[in-house]
């Protein structure tokens, strides 16, 4: 073999290493964040332990292209029928239909404070300056 042969040989087999790494990490990662959804899925329908995800096979879940789990809520509706001991109630904080209105501080004239409380800002004042 001449030294050019073994050249391309040697860096042949680099860029197939170099593919199968790559594709190993894009497999890697397309679990981890299907992984992830689900975890936000879980905790949405009100899971109460996640190590319960483990009991998902893999294999049953579709991955699109944009890498989401296709149908996360019905896999998990599905486990909540077959599995209900494994959520409770869902958070209350994390769904609020309608959130209070903030309103402004309102500022009190001073018609409307009590003597001691017309005092006492009044010093409050003073002291400032």
């Amino acid at each position: 073999m001449t030294e050019d042969s073994e050249n391309t040989e040697e860096w042949r087999a680099r860029a197939e290493s170099a593919e199968a790494a790559l594709s190993q990490m894009q497999a890697e990662m397309a679990r981890r964040l299907a992984q992830a959804e689900l975890k936000a899925e879980a905790v949405r329908a009100g899971m109460i332990d996640l190590d319960g995800l483990k009991l998902i096979d893999p294999a049953s879940l579709r991955v699109t292209q944009s890498g989401e789990v296709e149908d996360a809520a019905s896999v998990l509706a599905r486990m909540k029928r077959e599995k209900p001991w494994l959520f409770g109630a869902g958070a209350s904080s994390s769904a609020a239909a309608n959130p209070p209105r903030p309103e402004p501080p309102r500022t009190r004239h001073a018609n409307e404070l009590s003597h001691e409380e017309w005092l006492s800002a009044r010093a409050a004042l003073i002291r400032r300056r």
